[in-house]
């Protein structure tokens, strides 16, 4: 009798065959499949389209190219992101300026678009002329334009985009891939040299842009651009002056393509930063400021050389009368008005001012004698510094030898500070002095002295008067004395006298 091994039951089998494979074969595999994933056989570096300002290759469909001093400087952005920035992309990028580029230039099939779902010949020749389809975007495409005449402002001008073999719009050329190291050896040696290949291509494709710099044109456009995408502008941060020319290129260029609006807050937040210069240099190009601060719809600068602007005028009428909107000639025209009226209220009240009597009756010649005299002193000071000058004389050979000159008025602005301060600003003792001794018979010490106490009390009258003008408007500390400046600053700027509000 012959034995049969026994077969293992049916549960038996089932288990052994789909039992789960060892840890370490599993962890081979898996390992052996990811290290193969991650190997690169073709040895050099693949490219990858940039997406990030300015070439945005992948998501991009507006693109523009600067050429200006030998420089050329290309962006491909976002039609989105122009239009909302700016009115010029807005109306040059909308339906109805497509539609008529379309319909001036069906033969060339209009603009050239970036195809994504691809039709034949005839329906492609059908919706040039009919329009964008579903599944289709227009590419735009834009080129600075420098006219045909010296001294013309170069302007954006709509090309039509370079088709391709394929049908779409004309897209940027990848940068050339950097030359491939040497063919590898076998072992260590061969990742070491990779890595030192890839370590000198990286080093020499560095660009050398920061050797050049860059034109005024390209910079511009190049800081509308970046403030467009909401990145900071490349403008002078140390010195005001270079700031100031920066500032106002970049700022025609906004106003030439309706983005002021999005340019102008940058530029106030730029200039605002250097403070107390800024406040030095508007008080000694206040015209120039004014309008850089209109265009910048900045309240801070436009006030400041406003109140300059305003105190001065009309010395600064000529650099504004042609060059500024008249919106912001009647404001300057309004706030000289109203100073001009208030130092006439003010200067009417200093001749109405008078002494009194320890009875309370008004000085005069029969009360009180050297009183009246004070009186009288002071308002002949205050009507040779608030009246011009006479005209002169003709010469004659006897008067030019007695003639004396006489000393030039002063300015409001000094004139009213130094009724506001007092003291010894004006009609000092050595003067006091002097008008007393002009009659001999009362000259004395206590008569000099009641003179003088009589003097500060129309001093202390008229300081309280011209208070109102004493109001300092601007950023600028200019102090009791006014700092230098020949005219008032007390003019007060408020929300309504903004011209752009």
């Amino acid at each position: 009798m012959v034995s049969h091994p026994q077969a293992p039951p049916a549960d038996h089998q089932r288990a052994f065959s789909h039992r789960a494979p060892s840890v370490a074969s599993s962890s081979r595999t898996v390992t052996t499949r990811r290290h193969r994933s991650s190997r690169s056989h073709s040895g050099g570096i693949s490219y990858r389209p940039q997406n990030e300002f300015p070439n945005f290759a992948q998501t991009g469909d507006v693109e523009i190219a600067i050429q200006a001093d030998g420089q050329e400087r290309r962006y491909m952005l976002h039609r989105l992101i122009l239009s909302q920035c700016s009115g010029f992309f807005e109306a040059s990028t909308s339906e109805e300026w497509t539609r008529a580029q379309q319909n001036g230039s069906a033969q060339s099939n209009g603009l050239g678009r970036i195809k994504e779902n691809e039709n034949d010949e005839r329906q492609t020749s059908r919706s040039t002329l009919a329009g964008p389809r579903e599944g289709e975007k227009f590419r735009w495409r834009y080129e600075l334009d420098w006219g045909n005449k010296d001294g013309e402002v170069p302007l954006l001008v709509q090309r039509q985009p370079q088709s391709t073999l394929f049908g779409g719009g004309h897209s940027p050329q990848p940068p050339p891939v950097p030359h491939k190291p040497p063919p590898p050896t076998n072992g260590f040696l061969r990742s070491m040299s990779n890595f030192s290949a890839l370590q000198s291509v990286t080093h020499f494709a560095k660009p050398s842009s920061q050797d050049t710099t860059d034109s005024d044109t390209i910079r511009d456009y190049d800081n509308l651009f970046r403030i467009f995408y909401n990145y900071p502008p490349s403008l002078d941060a140390v010195n005001i002056a270079e700031a100031y020319i920066q500032c106002k290129s970049l700022l025609t260029l906004a106003d030439m393509y309706d983005a002021l609006e999005v340019v102008g807050p940058r530029i106030d937040h730029h200039l605002l930063q250097f403070q107390g210069r800024l406040w030095k240099q508007i008080a000694k190009y206040p015209p120039s400021y004014l309008k850089l601060g209109f265009l910048a719809r900045s309240k801070v600068i436009f006030a400041e050389a406003l109140v300059h602007v305003v105190g001065q005028w009309p010395s600064g009428s000529n650099q504004l009368k042609h060059t500024v909107p008249e919106a912001v000639l009647e404001v300057i025209e309004d706030k000289v008005d109203e100073l001009q009226e208030r130092k006439m209220i003010t200067e009417a009240r200093l001749f109405r001012l008078s002494l009194t009597t320890s009875k309370g009756e008004r000085v005069s010649p029969t009360n009180g004698y050297m009183d009246w005299l004070a009186l009288s002193l002071f308002r002949q000071w205050l009507a040779e510094n608030t009246t011009p000058p006479p005209a002169p004389a003709p010469k004659t050979p006897d008067s030019s030898r007695s003639q004396r000159s006489q000393p030039p008025p002063l300015s409001s602005g000094t004139l009213y500070r130094r009724l506001g301060i007092g003291g010894s600003s004006y009609l000092n003792h050595d003067e006091c002095k002097r008008f007393v001794r002009l009659r001999p018979e009362e000259y004395s010490r206590d008569s000099v002295k009641r003179f003088e106490k009589r003097m500060d009390e129309i001093k202390a009258l008229a300081s309280e008067t011209v208070r109102p003008l004493m109001k300092n408007q601007l950023e600028m500390e200019v102090g009791r004395d006014g700092g230098g400046l020949g005219y008032l600053t007390c003019t007060k700027v408020e929300e309504e006298d903004y011209p752009w509000d």
